[in-house]
């Protein structure tokens, strides 16, 4: 079947709804495990990281399928990370320093994560393929 066949469409659908699932099964259960302001920042670090990696992945090596990679950054990964939750965490703060403390953590462990996830997918793809000039940061 071609990639714009109807039922190509409706299983990458469905793959990205599985991915869902198991994303938001999984928040669930760090959430229920580890207290609810830092399981949100975990899960939140935790799937900045994946998405890092994963999207430069695709950048230096290339060797997951698109739809694969679709289904893990879109399905998982966004019902993994909860930064809808982050937000109204960070609203309903009742100290000032607990308000920063949640943003700054949210966002400089998010960053902090891609910046990881890069660096590793730097690291695991060194061997597969040399970079012929290409980024400099």
């Amino acid at each position: 079947m071609t990639a714009r066949h109807p039922l190509v469409r409706l299983e990458t659908f469905a793959l990205i709804g599985i991915g869902g699932f198991a994303g938001a099964n999984l928040r669930l259960f760090a959430t229920g495990i580890v207290p609810e302001v830092p399981g949100v920042l975990l899960v939140n670090a935790l799937g900045s990281f994946v998405l890092g990696f994963l999207a430069y992945e695709a950048e230096y090596a290339d060797l997951l399928d698109r739809r694969s990679r679709l289904v893990f950054t879109t399905g998982f990964l966004s019902s993994l990370t909860t930064y809808s939750t982050f937000a109204v965490q960070a609203s309903l703060a009742a100290e000032p320093w607990l308000l920063g403390a949640i943003v700054v953590g949210n966002y400089g462990f998010g960053f902090g994560g891609v910046l990881a996830g890069r660096a590793l997918a730097r690291w695991i793809t060194t061997g597969i393929r040399a970079t012929a000039g290409g980024e400099t940061a």
